[in-house]
């Protein structure tokens, strides 16, 4: 058994969450969920992102505080969080007080191992507001490559890490004006000082071979022009700077508190579990995975200035140091980042109405058919386009066509001739050969899970569905109908109950919702997908309550074949994945204004 920390990106709560963001929290869960079935002991960690500019800017055009428009967004997203079936140990977010805290006396030890150092610096400052223009917030022209709608803090382009004065005709995403650079003051983490050693930690990582190739190019060509990055901001709403409590006006960048947030979360849920220090077990033990997940733009904040916070807490970098109260700390096992998800061939844009939210899919369609499309084509090792005609396409042919309807002629042979799954007799070839390719699915697919190949996991335990169908075909059960084939018909049920069964195993993580409506329609009396629950919390430390995500997810059966229950009753199936009328192709292109 291994202890294994899943730390899943936190969605920033400026607004609701649409599918691309939830592209990258899908695969995760589908990990987790794997992992515990595994016999892993998992903690999978996460929250809403809720301090920086973007929320004030969004908090300003609706006239509502800050805090007001994160607790409202806090709510919308862990709400849609839960209706995705997303397993989190505990999911909570940025503006609670052990945040905070943890946020903190991370800085302060950095700081007081010399890996924080004070710079005066150009800021970007908003001329109509006299607010701090983050980099982000920031567009122009590349420097170094030319490519317009280079980023303040880095061009996509060409992936080299910028700041907002280099950038050519520099403009504010917010309303267009040019922006006025300040001379102001702030603390810069010193990733000079770090890059040996985070060097090293890099070569290892590419060394295990596992990392995806665009991850470790990227972050390794960042070391080559590393250079300190600025970790304070001029703006009041944040995390106040430990010994710069007489300026209230500063705060730490929300990139840095945010990525910390997998530490407080962590030391939260052990917090709330009345064992404060079981967080250790996943941070301090060296034989503890972690593995992070993310969309690429967020590559460098989790392969680098993470792990350089890191190295710097531990005391690893080129100017020595001594780990904080928390202890030495572990180094991401494996960033897993995947590619963007546009949609009907336009990168999603709430501004623009290039986009759907988590909410409105739930509302109209099953969760497990979107989690479905997510695991087969979402943008894994390459950017992956939505369209409708592919949802309908999938859930159609795929979900409905392949499972549902093995699942439902299987129960329903069954419900119609025994009542109950029967016992078998003597197999005939046939039935073993069937049964021995799913058992071997528990390997095949579940070694491809665990090194984030999702997409080919679940094209394998389809693949397996199809064999079993073919089964049918092969078999006829359908048509044993005379006395004397009483024994092998029951035996071919049996054998059927027994793929389905183990194949919803398989399809689990994947499909949790199903899975538990599939073991109910064979007969079964257990959750074999448990799910997660929102729970109304106290801030531990004194603050406002709010929603958290949290679950209790050991009663998942193992990874592996698990014998049918013979004379466990079967009563006529009812659909379980609903088919999808071609006409909301149209209805959902209407809805988004695309021109056909």
């Amino acid at each position: 058994m291994s202890r294994v920390l899943t730390s899943v990106a936190w969605p920033y709560a400026n607004g609701p969450r649409h599918i691309g963001h939830v592209a990258a929290f899908v695969p995760a869960d589908v990990f987790s969920r794997y992992m515990r079935m595994a016999g892993n002991d998992v903690l999978m960690v996460s929250g809403t992102d809720e301090h920086g500019t973007p929320i004030l800017v969004a908090a300003d055009a609706e006239g509502v505080s800050a805090r007001e428009l994160a607790d409202r967004n806090n709510r919308v997203i862990v709400e849609d969080l839960v209706a995705m079936g997303l397993s989190y140990d505990l999911f909570t977010r940025t503006t609670s007080r052990n945040h905070y805290a943890v946020v903190q006396e991370m800085f302060r030890t950095v700081r007081d191992n010399g890996y924080m150092i004070e710079q005066t610096t150009s800021g970007a400052i908003s001329p109509s507001t006299g607010r701090t223009l983050p980099d982000r917030y920031i567009e122009g022209t590349c420097p170094i490559c030319g490519a317009p709608g280079a980023r303040g803090d880095q061009c996509d382009t060409c992936g080299n890490q910028l700041d907002p004065t280099d950038l050519i005709d520099p403009v504010s995403r917010i309303n267009g004006e040019t922006p006025l650079f300040v001379e102001t003051t702030h603390y810069f983490l010193d990733l000079p000082a770090l890059a040996d050693e985070l060097g090293r930690w890099l070569d290892e990582r590419e060394a295990t071979g596992l990392w995806r190739p665009n991850v470790i190019r990227f972050s390794q060509n960042f070391l080559k022009e590393i250079k300190p990055r600025a970790m304070t901001r001029d703006i009041d709403w944040g995390i106040p700077v430990p010994g710069w409590e007489d300026q209230p006006a500063k705060r730490l960048y929300v990139w840095f508190d945010a990525v910390i947030g997998y530490l407080s979360a962590s030391i939260e849920w052990a917090r709330r579990l009345g064992d404060a220090e079981r967080w250790r077990d996943w941070w301090n033990d060296p034989e503890a995975l972690s593995y992070y997940f993310m969309g690429k733009d967020n590559i460098v904040f989790h392969s680098q200035i993470w792990p350089a916070e890191l190295i710097g807490h531990n005391g690893k970098g080129e100017r020595g140091g001594e780990p904080g109260r928390f202890g030495e700390l572990n180094l991401p096992t494996e960033v897993v980042s995947s590619e963007f998800l546009t949609m009907e061939g336009k990168k999603f844009s709430s501004s623009k109405g290039v986009v759907i939210y988590v909410r409105d899919v739930l509302e109209r369609y099953q969760p497990d058919a979107l989690r479905y499309y997510i695991s087969a084509a979402g943008p894994e090792t390459h950017d992956a386009d939505f369209t409708w005609a592919d949802f309908v396409s999938r859930t159609n042919n795929e979900l409905v066509a392949g499972w549902g309807n093995l699942v439902n002629r299987t129960a329903a042979m069954i419900a119609k001739n025994f009542g109950e799954i029967p016992a078998a007799g003597e197999l005939e070839d046939v039935d073993r050969d069937l049964l021995g390719q799913i058992e071997a699915g528990f390997e095949s697919v579940g070694s491809l899970i665990r090194v984030h190949r999702q997409r080919a996991a679940i094209a394998e335990a389809m693949r397996l569905v199809s064999e079993a169908n073919a089964y049918v075909s092969r078999t006829e059960p359908f048509r044993m109908k005379g006395e004397d084939q009483r024994e092998r018909l029951a035996t071919v049920l049996h054998v059927l109950a027994q793929a389905v069964t183990d194949l919803n195993t398989i399809l689990a993580p994947f499909l949790p919702f199903s899975a538990n409506e599939v073991e109910k329609a064979l007969g079964g009396r257990r959750q074999i997908a448990p799910m997660p629950e929102l729970r109304e919390v106290e801030d531990l430390d004194g603050g406002p309550s709010y929603p958290i995500i949290t679950g209790e997810y050991s009663d998942a059966p193992a990874w592996a074949h698990r014998a049918v229950e013979v004379g466990a009753p079967v009563s006529k199936p009812t659909g379980i994945f609903t088919k999808l009328d071609p006409k909301i192709i149209d209805e959902e292109l209407d809805r988004l204004g695309v021109e056909r």
